[in-house]
């Protein structure tokens, strides 16, 4: 559905238009982002996008949702705040901003690639839920250990746009969440699954007339800086720029 007949042949034109990707602020770690976007070209240039900076989306081509802080429960009716690894301050000011960043994106028919708690957000924006803490719902441990991510293996739902991106129905990826989707909203489908039954990815269910949309529980970001040619994330990082380019080429 996303496909661009010229691939990654640079000596096509199309592929130097100058792309303006936004990228959620996050507590740390941000540099990872733009570094890891920038990579696909020198004709992208990256926002970075705060809540003090509201319009910023607005002059974007394409979005990426970061990872970071716990969404705040009251956003997915939920009333506990101490459950295990809550943090000691939530940061609602970022979970609105962030709302607002990807409802305007999706009225606006910008691409999205959701990381981590962007995954989360996008289904809370969408009317699903989370598992607060993933182990005290009695699953394997997930979490960031020091300044080791975890890893694991997923497997890949073969009719999903992950699949066409990574063109595997496996994959070995890092993890470094605690919390996981409960409820997964209507308007979207679980993609891949770590072996315990966590959803790993989701993107739309019904495709038709929508952008581009995926969001991961891993950190491709990262991930790419270990494995450059990782599948799960070069391929990713690729498949998110061109749909970028043929999004802002058709409007």
């Amino acid at each position: 559905m996303y496909e661009n007949p010229h691939k990654w042949d640079r000596s096509h034109p199309f592929l130097f238009m100058q792309l303006t990707i936004g990228i959620t602020d996050t507590e740390a770690r941000y540099s990872n982002y733009p570094s890891w976007i920038t990579a696909a070209g020198s004709h992208i240039e990256v926002i970075q996008l705060k809540a003090e900076n509201s319009r910023g989306a607005e002059k974007c081509d394409g979005i990426v949702l970061s990872g970071g802080i716990d969404i705040h429960p009251k956003f997915y009716n939920k009333q506990c705040l101490t459950y295990p690894y809550a943090p000691e301050k939530f940061n609602e000011q970022r979970d609105e901003f962030e709302l607002a960043v990807f409802r305007y994106a999706r009225d606006k028919c910008l691409p999205v690639l959701a990381i981590c708690r962007g995954m989360q957000l996008v289904n809370i924006a969408l009317g699903g839920t989370l598992i607060q803490d993933i182990e005290a719902s009695g699953k394997n441990d997930h979490r960031r250990h020091g300044q080791t991510d975890g890893e694991h293996a997923i497997t890949v739902i073969k009719d999903s746009l992950l699949y066409e991106i990574t063109g595997s129905e496996t994959g070995h990826i890092n993890s470094a969440h605690h919390q996981a989707l409960g409820i997964v909203a209507q308007e979207l489908k679980v993609n891949a699954y770590s072996p315990d039954g966590i959803a790993e990815g989701t993107e739309w269910k019904n495709k038709t007339q929508k952008p581009f949309l995926l969001c991961v529980q891993w950190h491709p970001e990262r991930l790419a800086q270990l494995q450059p040619d990782h599948p799960f994330a070069n391929n990713i990082l690729k498949q998110f720029i061109e749909a970028v380019k043929n999004n802002k080429d058709l409007h």
